[in-house]
């Protein structure tokens, strides 16, 4: 096994990597809201095509811990990658912390602590995510998917939706597919499952109580759901691993090397599936960390690529 050293090296290659390509615009960009924020950005599928027919259409939610120092624009290549493999993409924004607009005081004093982010950063670093906002948004976007692509990417079949996302987009897309299991009051609850083909979730933050004994980019899960009291209050509108069964076909692609979102994350959404009476694949990949995942160049993204394709057609 190799020293945390090296392992450290081999994520910050991995994350260098990840970050290296530059962003691709997509063919399109619609709005779901009025909040500058409120958008997707459609890619239109332009390689080979699966069995045939109309494209799955691949809604894609990205990562960054729910900060807004991280958008759409980093997961854009991974948008890309998909759609030259002939799908067709819709890649959401959201809102995410980092600003005062929107928080309220615990979530204003969670960022004057200053936990820092996973990979070690200090004072100043922004709160995750705002509560509701986030999940409004996530809501609301996929509500308005079906128009909104039938107008965008005409060529696709919106019977064929798979919804993925890596690391905090993980636990939205999951969190996505399990809006029928809300509590009565929840205002994003559905009352039937979405009309999804299934969930591939990337690093998934999918279990909170896990997640946050971890502390998971440094305090994240605990930030996004308004602090302390927000954490207990907001945990069952919120948490993944307390919204099972679904009944949507969901798989887990996880690095063994992860060192932002370890493994026993995922584990512990699987084994909390299982405990729900629901199987949930979960893909272990060897000696791959965090981003490898979205990187188009990297072999992990190729077993992505597969695992969306065995859920899309």
């Amino acid at each position: 096994m190799p020293d945390d050293a090296a392992a450290a090296r081999a994520a910050a290659e991995e994350e260098s990597s990840a970050f290296s390509h530059p962003a691709v615009d997509p063919d399109t960009t619609a709005a779901y809201g009025d909040h500058p924020d409120q958008v997707i950005d459609f890619y239109a599928p332009h390689g080979e095509r699966g069995p045939g027919g109309p494209a799955p259409l691949i809604v894609v939610l990205h990562g960054g811990a729910w900060r807004a120092r991280y958008d759409r624009r980093h997961i854009s290549p991974f948008a890309d990658f998909l759609a030259r493999r002939g799908f067709g993409v819709a890649s959401v924004e959201y809102r995410r912390g980092g600003d005062s607009e929107g928080q309220d005081e615990s979530q204003r004093e969670g960022q004057r602590e200053g936990r820092g982010e996973s990979q070690g950063e200090g004072e100043g670093v922004p709160v995750a995510g705002r509560w509701p906002d986030t999940f409004d948004d996530v809501a609301a976007a996929l509500d308005a998917l079906p128009a909104l692509a039938r107008e965008a990417l005409p060529q696709t079949d919106p019977r064929r939706i798979v919804v993925t996302g890596h690391s905090a987009g993980g636990h939205l897309a999951l969190w996505a597919a399990a809006r029928h299991l809300l509590p009565a009051d929840a205002p994003w609850r559905l009352d039937r499952p979405a009309p999804l083909r299934g969930v591939v979730a990337l690093a998934p933050i999918a279990d909170f109580a896990v997640a946050d004994k971890l502390d998971v980019c440094a305090g994240a899960c605990r930030q996004l759901l308004g602090g302390d009291e927000g954490f207990t209050e907001h945990r069952p509108y919120a948490d993944p691993a307390l919204l099972l069964p679904t009944g949507i076909a969901t798989t887990l692609v996880q690095g063994r090397a992860d060192l932002v979102v370890p493994q026993a994350v995922a584990e512990s959404y699987a084994d909390a599936a299982a405990k729900a009476g629901e199987v949930v694949g979960l893909t272990l990949l060897e000696d791959v960390g965090h981003f490898p995942l979205i990187d188009p160049v990297a072999d992990a993204c190729a077993v992505v690529g597969e695992e969306i394709a065995q859920l899309a057609w």
